[in-house]
């Protein structure tokens, strides 16, 4: 409206309004309480219970803005409370990393490190290639870009949390290169993230963009932190089979929340549904019986056939 370039086309007009900036400090304080999470918590658990903020902003929507929250949502809900229950239950327990010079070493091992190369080389593939010719036209481009850079996150946020928690007691961390990396890494990424993500909320369905997001982004950190942390190595088979369950009962939760959101299921279409079906049993019935009375050779008077 005033002449700037849409996100979805490159633009950054949004840049110059202050509710955009409203909302993004709002989430900002948020995401701060996710990167003390991570402090005391596993990433495996710590990421899938963002799910929850999905249920708190559909109940919010229907009380404040008038939102209608079907039967279906109501059980998106439900799901999704009962994931994170069984999630937060049967949670991994990570390897101890205490120090930077722990990081550092989980950091430097080889798989660690081909996996991350793997993740650099398909995001550069996605910016360089895929994005310019079909970012418009294929939903998965933008919202992988913003999952892959999951790893680079998850990764600098656990790093700089061992850091701000040991600063306290040791000044010298802040003399450290990898604190420094890790910071460096950690702006690029969020950045990034939030440029493609404009540029998918611009262009595609939210109800669409959110659900993929989180499933995408959420299997991506699971992912990194099994293998940064080798967080299930020491977990029982039912603790990890359990987990899987039920970060798959939140994606269904998150899906059935978002993309049923606008399909109308209320009281009131159940009970004339079930009016017509039983009025077809009914007639089905009379007609049965008009049937046996006629193969039973007696006449069923015209008053009684109308």
């Amino acid at each position: 409206r005033n002449g700037h370039t849409r996100a979805g086309d490159g633009g950054h007009g949004y840049l110059k309004d202050w509710l955009w900036w409203g909302g993004l400090l709002t989430m900002g304080a948020g995401e701060a309480c996710n990167f003390a999470a991570y402090m005391f918590a596993p990433a495996t658990l710590v990421t899938p219970l963002g799910a929850l903020s999905v249920l708190i902003s559909a109940v919010l929507s229907s009380y404040l803005l008038g939102e209608v929250l079907n039967v279906v949502g109501k059980l998106g809900c439900f799901l999704s409370v009962l994931g994170s229950i069984l999630l937060v239950i049967h949670a991994p327990q990570e390897q101890e990393v205490t120090s930077l010079q722990d990081m550092t070493n989980k950091l430097l091992e080889p798989g660690f490190l081909v996996y991350m190369s793997v993740v650099l080389v398909l995001c550069a593939i996605l910016v360089l290639y895929f994005s310019p010719r079909f970012g418009r036209t294929n939903i998965l481009i933008y919202i992988s870009i913003c999952s892959l850079l999951g790893a680079f996150t998850v990764s600098s946020v656990k790093g700089l949390a061992i850091a701000i928690n040991s600063v306290f007691n040791d000044i010298s961390v802040l003399a450290s290169p990898l604190t420094w990396i890790l910071l460096f890494t950690l702006i690029v990424s969020i950045v990034t993230q939030v440029n493609y993500l404009n540029k998918s909320l611009d262009t595609f369905n939210t109800l669409l963009v959110y659900p993929i997001y989180y499933v995408l982004f959420t299997s991506v950190v699971l992912s990194t932190s099994i293998i940064l942390f080798q967080e299930w190595r020491s977990m029982a088979v039912v603790d990890v089979v359990t987990t899987l369950g039920a970060f798959l009962v939140i994606v269904v939760g998150v899906a059935m929340l978002h993309l049923f959101k606008e399909l109308q299921v209320v009281k009131e279409n159940v009970l004339n549904e079930n009016e017509i079906v039983l009025n077809h049993v009914w007639m089905v019935s009379i007609y049965a019986t008009f049937e046996m009375i006629s193969v039973n050779g007696a006449t069923v008077p015209y008053s009684l056939r109308k």
